[in-house]
């Protein structure tokens, strides 16, 4: 193809990426001693999670709190469900004050937290936040009262909310409402439909009853969870176009493994890309066994990935194909990329920005030297039937070729002599 037959297909402007600007929304502020965690009001979109563990087992769950808080999650919520829980609180607390663990935590109330808050004050001032679902916490008066009396501690304590509705948990009574006025229009909405606006109505007519109440609008995180993707995207959209808020995203019930990823993935991307969010949980159903902390590792890599924060190195690694029946690259990169994730918790204090440096662990020399050149450094490996060596890039420089049975020892020393060199103070730079 000539130049001259290019005239007419190359565009006029380059083509925008990146993100939409952030959705406009009040600041939060959750708070622990020293520690202030902002949510919304510009500030970059928080990780949080969810322990599993039986809260009046104060050990076990100030234990995996604090695992939460090393993976990174900013936020840690714990169910107070029982007078049990509610009365470990302050102990959970005070043991992970101990352990230096200045993660705010969520309690996260249903069904009976007006009297759990009111019966057990140390709880309430002990947490940071509440989380409220205002479907589960009975019908009429009853309702209105222990809101009401929720609200009014939140206030009294100067803590923060979460008002959270869920589709499987929605006011039985607003529903109702809300499908006899559907059945007057003139073309009725879907059931689906109806119940998508019942959830944004009952977030936000909750949250201006609580500023009513004396709970400062400042102080008022909103959700609206449902577990099927395209709902979800449907109703945060609406719930952005309504009100200034800040908004916790989440897919609930999302599922397992892959599926449950993929699902959270589909759906949260597409509003963050929007602007839309301010703080996210990834709600995956736990393997027998498996790791509490994935979901925190889930969270980080969505916002990395999209370019939205930056929490630690990223490896880039090629699939691999039939010039790599070697297992030698994915080795490698599995090693480089657990290695740098238990790095972390030490060089994030020791060598600032290194959680945007860029790994490339790659395979042959289709892509290999091309992707390492484009890393912060990168390795290339030899692919089935190429000459046994590994030129390893930095800065887009090839600098060294290794070669035998220790390239990823040595690939390793690189990595740390050039997080060292590059991230380091002035002082503590190897020559």
């Amino acid at each position: 193809m000539t130049d001259s037959s290019l005239t007419g297909l190359c565009a006029t402007a380059p083509v925008s990426v990146g993100p939409a600007a952030r959705r406009p929304t009040r600041g939060v502020t959750v708070r622990w001693g020293d520690k202030a965690v902002r949510v919304g009001g510009g500030a970059p979109v928080v990780v949080q999670s969810m322990t599993n563990t039986d809260t009046a087992d104060a050990v076990a769950t100030a234990i995996q709190v604090k695992e939460l808080a090393l993976a990174g999650s900013e936020l840690v919520r714990i169910t107070v469900n029982t007078p049990e829980a509610a009365r470990e609180v302050p102990a959970i607390r005070e043991q992970l004050d101990r352990m230096g663990v200045s993660v705010p935590l969520v309690g996260d109330f249903h069904y009976n937290g007006h009297k759990l808050l009111s019966q057990f004050p140390e709880c309430a001032q002990a947490l940071s936040k509440y989380r409220i679902n205002p479907g589960n916490m009975g019908g009429g008066k009853k309702r209105d009262d222990n809101f009401a009396q929720m609200i009014e501690i939140a206030a009294r304590y100067q803590k923060p909310v979460r008002i959270g509705v869920n589709w499987g948990s929605l006011d039985h009574e607003l529903m109702a409402r809300m499908m006899d006025e559907n059945s007057r229009r003139t073309q009725p909405w879907t059931a689906q439909a109806v119940m998508r606006d019942a959830l944004v109505v009952s977030a936000i007519s909750n949250a201006r009853r609580a500023e009513q109440l004396g709970l400062p609008g400042d102080a008022i995180v909103l959700s609206c969870k449902v577990s099927h993707v395209q709902d979800l995207i449907a109703v945060y959209r609406d719930l952005a176009s309504r009100c200034d808020y800040p908004a916790h995203l989440g897919l609930t019930e999302a599922g397992m493994g892959s599926k449950g990823i993929v699902a959270s993935t589909a759906a949260l991307a597409v509003l963050l890309q929007e602007g839309i969010g301010d703080t996210i949980r990834i709600s995956l159903t736990p393997e027998p066994g498996g790791d509490r902390t994935r979901e925190v590792v889930v969270a980080q890599e969505i916002l990395q990935t999209m370019g939205l924060r930056a929490f630690t190195p990223m490896v880039v690694a090629c699939p691999g194909c039939g010039r790599t029946s070697s297992t030698v690259f994915q080795e490698l990169a599995d090693s480089i990329q657990s290695y740098l994730r238990r790095q972390m918790p030490v060089w994030k204090t020791r060598y600032p920005g290194v959680e945007t440096m860029n790994v490339a662990v790659m395979g042959c020399v289709v892509n290999g030297p091309g992707e390492s050149r484009h890393a912060d450094i990168g390795i290339s490996l030899p692919g089935t039937g190429e000459v046994p060596s590994a030129p390893v890039y930095i800065d887009g420089e090839r600098t060294v070729t290794l070669k035998g049975d220790h390239i990823a020892s040595e690939f390793q020393a690189i990595v740390e002599n050039y997080v060292e060199r590059r991230y380091g103070a002035p002082g503590s730079q190897r020559p």
